[in-house]
């Protein structure tokens, strides 16, 4: 076991040294190495957001408000008009990488209007000031996730068994996380938990990355096929389910990692209840049900051929590849934020946290 300081505390994505470009850790070399990536230019930052070299809502978010300050720095044009021109042009590039993911958009609409707000400002000064945007994204992170995980903590009694779907953990975000940084912060202050982690098919997010996480923070983690959920709830081995979130629509309607729905459930069906925790930033309140929300298709590979050393299907087999699938508000039991906590009717309470 390592300190959890060392595992809560990772840097998943940082400015370089530098200040010219992006570094992350290549979330999917996990776990069998460790290795770090500088990204410095737009199509860089875009293939490793679509292919999920950096991933999770937040983590992506931070990405994306570094990523367009390093593009930034490299633009010619030093008259307004043609600095927001080609400003709005890598902007509307990298948003391009993942569409069901609303940290992207929120953080690259956030940078906008740093620029679009300072219309009488010298771009030099404009850089600076979006040099400081997005390293207040990237803190203001970190004070989420862990308002949140204080929120999450007060849910779990010492000794819960917690069921855990894809990861929201260190890796997805700045600091603790969002649907595992309860376990962390609970861990720090010497509760123990029995925590099942789905696998998460296809590209095994728990398996690689929150198993990998709990297991070096000292926490009791036990890997699961996404299909032995059921079983375990009904064996009584699970007292609460948390999730993180890509997306939540203004009546609850929360998009999430592929399988999520299903989860929920069953554990509505075993009476468990079912949390989605999330920054407000990934609320849309633009987004009036999880209808409105469009889901991200991925390649077939991913399926058939990624992490096998031969194809486990045939190559004409058609496959159908949605990243994410969104789980109906009458399954959810609360939503935490780091406003606070959510609970149904969701129409009312998600829009109390924006007036």
């Amino acid at each position: 076991m390592e300190n959890i300081a060392s595992i809560t505390h990772i840097e998943s994505v940082r400015l370089s040294d530098d200040g010219t470009a992006v570094v992350i850790i290549d979330q999917t070399q996990l776990p069998g190495r460790t290795e770090y990536l500088t990204l410095s230019t737009a199509e860089d930052i875009w293939e490793a957001i679509h292919s999920l070299k950096v991933r999770g809502a937040p983590a992506i978010g931070i990405c994306a408000g570094y990523g367009i300050y390093c593009l930034a720095l490299k633009i010619r044009e030093k008259d307004y008009n043609g600095f927001l021109r080609e400003f709005r042009r890598e902007k509307d590039y990298l948003d391009s990488a993942r569409p069901t993911a609303v940290n992207l958009s929120w953080a690259l609409n956030r940078m906008e209007r740093v620029v679009t707000g300072n219309r009488d400002k010298q771009v030099p000064d404009i850089l600076n000031l979006l040099k400081e945007e997005c390293c207040r994204i990237h803190q203001e992170d970190i004070s989420m996730c862990r308002a949140i995980s204080e929120y999450g903590l007060s849910l779990l009694k010492d000794g819960d068994g917690v069921l855990t779907h894809c990861n929201a953990g260190p890796l997805a975000t700045s600091r603790y996380g969002t649907g595992q940084g309860p376990l962390f912060l609970g861990k720090e202050r010497g509760m123990n938990f029995h925590v099942y982690a789905d696998e998460t098919r296809p590209l095994l997010q728990g398996a690689r990355l929150t198993a990998y996480e709990l297991q070096r923070a000292g926490i009791d983690v036990t890997l699961i096929c996404d299909n032995m959920a059921g079983i375990v709830m009904k064996n009584g081995w699970v007292q609460a389910c948390m999730v993180g979130c890509d997306r939540v629509a203004a009546n609850g309607d929360t998009a999430n990692k592929i399988g999520t729905s299903g989860v929920a459930i069953l554990a509505r069906y075993y009476n468990i209840p079912f949390y989605v925790l999330g920054p407000t930033s990934t609320i849309d309140m633009n987004c009036r049900t999880g209808d409105d929300i469009r889901i991200e298709l991925r390649e077939p590979e991913e399926i058939k051929e990624k992490f096998y050393r031969e194809p486990v299907a045939l190559k004409e087999v058609k496959c159908y590849n949605p990243s994410f699938d969104v789980t109906d508000h009458s399954l959810i039991t609360a939503v935490i934020t780091e406003k606070g906590i959510c609970r149904p009717p969701f129409t009312e309470s998600l829009a109390a946290l924006f007036c």
